[in-house]
């Protein structure tokens, strides 16, 4: 790419002095230009998922026979090489996304069904709040044809089953649903995830399962799945068994990936504090595991001196150790996230291998476009931005105060080299946190005020006490000597808590923010990326990206009215900025999402006797009025018996029942029971001008994980599902 834009180009750029220019810093920047392809790949990526339809299936031949062209183009011409190979990647990104997504295809269900049997292959049992769930893989459903049922299905039993271990086949009744779509326009879409999961339902168990046997699965991947899940769950009980209570659910989640057993309260305190981190098994762990290996096994190595003076111990080393982060890997159950940190440490290790520098942002690159080509869904995921955003930054941080620090004298104290480290903590806190904070508010709508606190002390307990134990503990496990490591191990874990409690509990630990709109985030991306990724001082022009993230949370004002797909929750928005609800009984979780979402952390519930619960909202039995502005009014019809009055009187009108030949000009806006039906969640801006509207079915348009409801579940002339 440099010799693309540093020889020829400049030659035909007389007289276009600002073009010369970016042509001379882009020739200076050498082979940095080069970490832009993953970025390239990743907009392909990214512009594929944002399309409001499919593209067309023919499409991908076309668009092969394009970048073939392209790469010809760019070999035969220099001076083209740049923006052919930039497009060429852009069209690949969208390429493996349109072949994933039809690879993953499968069938979803598309209305709730009653208690029907089910049958299937239990590969992976999980407790969530002392209830078992049950991943079931090749299910039948009695009443549903084979090429309607999906691939895999949840469930979630009644009581916890000791006897029950993947590989087992079950049969029970229960009660399926399709993957819920996302709770408010914008919000986490968990059918999409499901969608590249293969999972088609979810749902609960009304009996307990009958257990008919137990085999370790059809085909190979299937059967490594389950002697993997087995393994993990056998791994977990002996965990439990040693080291009981809270601290044996997080070591079970350290150890196995596994976080179901955790208490609620005890994720609030990580979250609150910043160190939620921690329990999810990323780089950080993998990178733990593979260091603590290669460490003790050079170490160990150096002390025969016959291999240590005639083989390259360093190397073996790395083997070693990358050989450990791989069982471990599989261990967690080789999810996406664990899959795209073990592919960073095997680049690192095999860069050592090699006799190369091991952390390098070209071998960042290398590894983000590895993973976006194996699986391109992951660009949308929280876990995949936070990490990639933070080792990026860190990288490109040292690179730079490396360049910068004059060198210090080799043999420093004690005290001096603890000194060193606890800057070099701080230093990296403060980088780790400022790089993924646009995706924490973006995800999460939380900020996470005290986080650089309380890394401080929770990332040298895992690194120096609780990962260590664990290590020693599953060495230790086949002789049967667990229980000291785990006893050490869970005397960190305690710590460990007892920090996260404490920071959670300050005044102010958590600020909330409200939705960031995703251009928000995508300037927060470039802009990040584009100060670590060049070298030269027009670098500094990507601080305008994080600034433009908070100037889009500022711009974008939260909705005035939310109302569920269903209808059975609504939220106004009243002059303080909090929301009221129609119920504080129901639907706890969309409730929850919607306070997020709004920057609110405390709900109230609107009075339905006529009460003022909050300003401008007056409500009887029948319905509520909602004067959102001096003269304009909504009306939310609660019953049949409101809508000939709201029709007359309110601006904006939302009804929990279909209105069938019922004439209502007066409203500029109407929602009804249909409405919400065909297009799931509605938010609506009453404030400032015409009334806006945004649904749910609008903003994911018709992709192949957007469900499209069926005629036998539009809602009934008294606004009720058919039965």
């Amino acid at each position: 790419m440099t010799e693309a834009v540093g020889g020829p180009i400049l030659s035909r750029l007389h007289g276009l002095a600002p073009l010369r220019r970016l042509a001379s810093a882009l020739a200076a920047e050498g082979a940095r230009a080069s970490l832009w392809l993953p970025v390239c790949l990743g907009l392909g990526i990214a512009g594929y998922f944002a399309l409001p339809q499919e593209p067309p299936p023919w499409l991908p031949l076309p668009l092969a026979l394009g970048l073939a062209a392209l790469a010809g183009l760019a070999w035969q011409r220099p001076a083209l090489r740049a923006p052919a190979l930039a497009l060429g990647l852009l069209g690949l990104g969208l390429l493996v996304a349109m072949l994933r997504t039809e690879s993953v295809a499968a069938p979803v269900l598309t209305e709730e069904l009653g208690p029907r049997w089910v049958s299937g292959q239990v590969v992976q049992v999980e407790i969530v709040e002392s209830r078992p769930r049950l991943l079931l893989d090749d299910p039948t459903v009695s009443g549903l044809p084979a090429e309607a049922t999906p691939a895999r299905l949840r469930l979630r039993l009644l009581r916890p089953l000791s006897d029950l271990r993947p590989g087992a086949f079950v049969s029970l009744r229960a009660v399926l649903r399709p993957p819920p779509e996302p709770a408010a326009p914008g919000a986490f879409d968990f059918a999409r995830r499901a969608y590249f999961q293969r999972l088609g339902a979810v749902g609960y168990a009304v009996t307990a399962p009958r257990i008919d046997g137990s085999a370790a699965g059809d085909g190979w991947s299937r059967g490594f799945q389950i002697a993997w899940a087995a393994a993990r769950q056998a791994l977990g009980q002996r965990i439990t068994a040693a080291l009981d209570g809270v601290p044996g659910a997080v070591a079970v989640a350290l150890i196995t990936g596994d976080r179901s057993a955790i208490p609620e309260a005890v994720l609030e305190d990580m979250r609150l504090s910043g160190l939620a981190h921690l329990l999810a098994i990323s780089g950080l762990h993998l990178g733990l595991v593979a260091g603590l290996v290669f460490f003790a096994a050079r170490a160990g190595l150096v002390l025969i001196p016959a291999l240590a003076l005639r083989v390259p111990i360093k190397k073996w080393a790395a083997v070693l150790a990358a050989a450990a982060a791989l069982v471990y890997l599989f261990l967690v159950g080789a999810t996406i996230p664990t899959q795209r940190a073990y592919v960073m440490v095997a680049l690192a290790l095999l860069a050592i291998i090699l006799d190369r520098q091991p952390i390098s942002l070209r071998l960042l690159a290398a590894a983000a476009g590895l993973i976006l080509l194996l699986s391109p869904e992951s660009l949308l995921s929280a876990s995949f931005q936070m990490s990639f955003a933070a080792v990026t930054a860190l990288v490109a941080g040292y690179e730079w105060l490396s360049r910068r620090r004059a060198p210090g004298p080799r043999d420093r104290g004690l005290l001096a080299r603890l000194g060193l480290y606890l800057g070099f903590l701080l230093l990296s806190s403060v980088i780790a946190n400022l790089a993924t904070a646009p995706f924490a508010v973006f995800h999460f709508n939380r900020l996470a005020v005290f986080g650089l606190l309380a890394n401080l002390v929770a990332i040298p307990l895992t690194a120096f006490v609780i990962m260590p134990a664990a290590l020693v503990a599953m060495l230790l496990l086949p002789l049967g000597l667990e229980a000291w490591p785990l006893a050490a191990m869970g005397a960190g874990i305690e710590l460990l808590l007892a920090v996260a409690a404490k920071i959670a509990g300050l005044e102010g630990a958590a600020i909330p923010v409200r939705a960031m709109p995703t251009w928000g985030l995508a300037a927060a991306s470039l802009g990040g990326l584009w100060l670590c990724l060049w070298e030269r001082p027009w670098r500094l022009l990507g601080l305008a990206g994080p600034l433009l993230a908070v100037a889009s949370i500022a711009l974008a004002s939260p909705p005035d009215l939310l109302v569920s797909g269903d209808g059975r929750l609504l939220a106004v928005r009243a002059g303080d900025g909090g929301l009221v609800f129609s119920s504080l009984k129901r639907q706890s979780y969309r409730r929850d999402i919607w306070l997020r979402r709004s920057g609110s952390e405390t709900a109230q519930a609107w009075d339905r006797g006529g009460g003022p619960a909050a300003s401008g909202l007056r409500c009887d039995a029948l319905g509520c009025v909602f004067e959102f502005a001096p003269g304009r009014r909504l009306g939310l019809a609660l019953a049949g018996e409101a809508l000939e009055e709201d029709c007359r009187r309110v601006e904006v009108l939302v009804s929990l029942e279909p209105l069938r030949g019922l004439d209502c000009p007066e409203p500029r806006l109407v929602i009804d029971r249909f409405d919400l039906w065909r297009n799931g969640a509605h938010a609506v801006w009453l404030r400032g001008g015409l009334p806006r509207v945004a649904s749910v079915r609008a903003l994911r348009g018709e992709r192949p994980w957007v469900r499209r409801p069926e005629a036998s579940t539009a809602p009934s002339p008294d606004g009720r599902p058919d039965e």
